[in-house]
């Protein structure tokens, strides 16, 4: 009988690379929003430091201004995960330019 290969980590796969992060972003819960610190980005989303426990359960839209970029990114999100004092977030119906933006910042790094 085949088995499944097992795996070896606790991480799950990541369908996208991150790359470390450290600029200030805008969370935003309907009216509300928090200002926190990016840990790391990818395409698909990004995590943010939390320590005081302020980003809610119901963050919808984050803004962030990508280094070297003329405007920001106002992006609509979801939280995937709360571990210790970091948060994730996954992007949301990302457009065109949106997703080249992203991957101006990513790709060098990468």
């Amino acid at each position: 009988m085949n088995q499944l290969p097992q795996q070896t980590t606790s991480q799950p796969t990541r369908q996208h690379p991150r790359v470390a992060a450290d600029f200030a972003v805008r969370l935003f819960d309907g009216s509300s929003s928090v200002l926190a610190r990016a840990r790391d980005l990818s395409m698909a989303g990004l995590s943010v430091h939390d320590p005081a426990g302020m980003i809610g359960l119901r963050i919808d839209r984050v803004s962030l201004h990508i280094p070297g970029e003329p405007w920001e990114l106002v992006l609509r999100v979801r939280l995937t995960r709360r571990v210790g004092e970091t948060v994730a977030v996954a992007f949301s119906d990302i457009d065109w330019d949106d997703m080249f933006t992203l991957a101006r910042y990513l790709s060098p790094r990468l």
